[in-house]
């Protein structure tokens, strides 16, 4: 069965994004469909399909500068029924270590929309090309979901 999945990217520096690129060739490559939202907009984002949230964390803990407006909209709105998954990139040296994620799997979860499975926190650190770990890491939350 063909799935269609929503990836929410939020990046400065352009590291979310490959790791975005690389989730949907994997989604691909399973036979399923995607949209990248490099710009995410609420109402853009289809809400009868999965949701990938795709962020780094930027400055002090803060969400990219791209995907503040859209996690700002989020106050309010209902997404009952949505289902998602956060990919969070960080560097493990910042005590706010991957809070943009944390950030918005919080405003994501108050909206009523369902976490499917444990968020994916990748420390830049230790893997200095993020893409291989979260499509690793990603692949293994699929097959136990």
């Amino acid at each position: 069965m063909t799935t269609h999945y929503e990836i929410i990217v939020g990046t400065m520096l352009g590291a979310s994004e490959y790791v975005a690129e690389a989730i949907a060739k994997t989604l691909e490559q399973q036979g399923n469909t995607f949209t990248i939202h490099l710009e995410p907009t609420l109402s853009d984002v289809n809400k009868d399909s999965t949701w990938i949230v795709c962020t780094s964390t930027h400055g002090a803990g803060e969400l990219p500068d791209n995907i503040q407006p859209f996690t700002k909209s989020l106050k309010g709105a209902d997404l009952n029924g949505v289902n998602f998954y956060v990919i969070g990139l960080g560097d493990t040296s910042y005590d706010t270590f991957c809070h943009g994620a944390k950030e918005i799997e919080t405003a994501m979860k108050n909206t009523g929309a369902t976490l499917l499975a444990a968020p994916i926190h990748i420390d830049v650190l230790e893997h200095p090309i993020p893409e291989d770990e979260a499509v690793a890491r990603f692949e293994s939350t699929l097959e136990t979901a």
